[in-house]
């Protein structure tokens, strides 16, 4: 894949250095060297070392990225919300996982991606997961389709520039939650339990903001927005304020309102395009069994 930059600074810079700033990393510079990419200046090869001047035109060759010959193909179809050569957005439903595992390596949003990949013949082969939701969580799910993207969108991700919003339906003490409020509580292993999580005060510091956007006296549903990223967070904090989510019974969730596994939905994912700068916003309604609650509320 071929990039193309050109050098507007009035004086000379290490074309490392420019290269540094375009987001190259040393791990890309590595495998443009050693694996048949490369770099051209003014459509002459050069080495990192050469010195820019104003007008320079840099293009950068990246080499395709062999498939990962251990991960397995699910042959299962993938719902697509946005794809281009750099992206991949995919629908996720429920009771699928985002990753394979040691125990269950088939049947996961990544194997489902890799056979889309094979089917459609691409260059890239390696699955770059960006963004992942719990095997019971639904909705909006980033792929980066190579090694490069990844790496600007991992740069979004650390700089907070990639906002992700969920919808969840609670129930419990419905009555103390406020219209829109801030959940500052710790979150820390329970040691009780390879998979739970609880508030506690030597835990990480966890917020989690919330807006209740319907409720009556049972039930809420409520749109979230995270500060922080810890595991379970939504799901331990709802359920931290007496309100869990409804069918998630790991963490006390009602299993009588018709849903069967937590009630939390990725809705809207926005970020900046990694190379053309444009500010990308995707939405999607609630799923089916979540529409039909949200709907008595």
């Amino acid at each position: 894949m071929k990039f193309t930059y050109h050098y507007q600074k009035n004086s000379e810079q290490q074309l490392k250095y420019f290269l540094k700033e375009q987001g190259i990393s040393k791990g890309l510079l590595a495998k443009i060297k050693f694996q048949g990419g490369l770099i051209l200046v003014n459509d002459k090869r050069e080495n990192v070392l050469y010195s820019l001047r104003p007008n320079d035109r840099v293009t950068i060759v990246v080499p395709d990225e062999k498939e990962h010959e251990t991960m397995l193909l699910d042959e299962t179809p993938i719902a697509i919300v946005y794809e281009d050569e750099h992206l991949l957005i995919v629908n996720k439903p429920a009771g699928v996982a985002s990753i394979p595992a040691q125990y269950h390596p088939n049947g996961t949003m990544a194997n489902r991606v890799k056979n889309y990949y094979k089917m459609q013949n691409y260059k890239d082969q390696v699955i770059h997961v960006v963004t992942r939701l719990d095997r019971d969580t639904t909705g909006l799910m980033l792929f980066a389709k190579h090694g490069f993207a990844h790496a600007q969108l991992d740069r979004q991700l650390r700089e907070k520039q990639v906002e992700k919003r969920y919808q969840a339906l609670v129930a419990g003490a419905i009555q103390t939650l406020a219209p829109h409020a801030v959940i500052d509580l710790p979150i820390a292993r329970d040691l009780s339990s390879l998979l739970k999580r609880k508030v506690d005060d030597t835990g990480q510091k966890a917020q989690t903001e919330y807006w209740v956007q319907k409720e009556n006296d049972q039930i809420a549903l409520v749109n979230i927005k995270l500060h922080t990223g810890r595991t379970h967070q939504i799901r331990v904090h709802f359920s931290g304020i007496s309100c869990p989510l409804l069918g998630d019974d790991l963490y006390g969730g009602l299993m009588t309102a018709g849903i069967m596994r937590q009630a939390l939905h990725c809705y809207k994912l926005s970020f900046n395009h990694p190379f053309s700068g444009e500010k990308l916003t995707f939405t999607l309604a609630l799923p089916e069994d979540m529409a039909q609650v949200a709907q008595n509320i």
